[in-house]
């Protein structure tokens, strides 16, 4: 952004004197601005900024932070299925608490704007209760979930899909 102003302010003081000097200006050449991410381990460290971030986020409305939201973070399906989960846990009048953890987050594929990644999710600190407070964790639940996430968006990176795999971690 920085790059494209100070180009046209190159421009507009260049067009500037041209006319003053009744000379005809050149047309200014455009600069590109970045598409996309300009290699794979910026590619990768952002995904998982942005993964950890939507985590803590999470976790900070688990522990009863009202401004915290978690769903700043996503955008598409990831959207419309978190939407989905908080309207089930409303309905059956549910709530979660505790903490997420993430135990490993393995970037698999990249292209200029979006990540593939693996990410073990332990949900051993995080159980489902009641509004009231009562404890409806089930005992015997997987703790270590294994997820592939995409991630999309180069200037602000948001999570589009987040799935389930059998495989453990």
């Amino acid at each position: 952004m920085i790059a494209r102003r100070s180009a046209v302010l190159v421009a507009t003081v260049t067009l500037a004197v041209a006319l003053s000097a009744c000379t005809p200006a050149a047309a200014p050449t455009p600069t590109p601005s970045p598409t996309g991410f300009a290699s794979k381990e910026e590619a990768f460290a952002a995904a998982e900024a942005t993964y950890r971030a939507y985590v803590d986020e999470t976790n900070r409305l688990l522990a009863g932070d009202d401004k915290a939201d978690p769903m700043n973070y996503l955008n598409g399906q990831a959207r419309i299925d978190e939407e989905k989960v908080q309207q089930l846990l409303a309905d059956s009048k549910r709530r979660l608490s505790g903490q997420f953890q993430i135990t490993d987050f393995s970037p698999e594929s990249w292209t200029s704007d979006e990540v593939q990644a693996f990410v073990c999710l332990d949900l051993s600190g995080v159980r489902v209760e009641s509004v009231e407070g009562a404890s409806l964790s089930q005992d015997g639940r997987t703790a270590q979930n294994l997820l592939e996430v995409r991630i999309s968006g180069f200037s602000e990176p948001r999570i589009i899909s987040s799935v389930l795999r059998s495989e453990s971690c």
